[in-house]
């Protein structure tokens, strides 16, 4: 069974920074792309920042020069580090991966989180 783990979620000012960490963990072979969406109250979930398994990455533009998206391929761990947080980040996040499973070799799934809220308020 393949799990994900989503932590760092909390209250922040304005202005302020948060980390966010997912953690996959299970019986897996390999992770492809690992992403992160949010979904605000009475909104569609969206996505907010991708990674690929080479590193290469992709933001929405309204995150761009205030997100980074990071990786640790040994441990399995996506983080995004959120510096200059607005009001309008107020959401759950939630992390997603793709991944090749040794319980089903040769197949992708995509696997989400249970997301973690962040509020941005003072």
């Amino acid at each position: 069974q393949v799990q994900l783990a989503e932590s760092g979620g909390d209250l922040v000012q304005p202005g302020g920074s948060l980390r966010l960490s997912c953690a996959a963990s299970g019986s897996i072979y390999t992770i492809n792309t690992m992403g992160w969406y949010r979904q605000a109250p009475g909104k569609q979930r969206e996505l907010v920042a991708f990674i690929t398994s080479g590193g290469g990455t992709n933001y929405v533009d309204s995150v761009k020069g205030r997100f980074t998206i990071s990786r640790d391929s040994a441990k399995n761990v996506v983080y995004l580090q959120m510096n200059s947080l607005e009001p309008e980040d107020t959401a759950v996040y939630y992390c997603n991966a793709d991944i090749v499973a040794y319980r089903f070799p040769g197949i992708r799934k995509v696997y989400w989180g249970q997301g973690t809220q962040v509020t941005v308020s003072s």
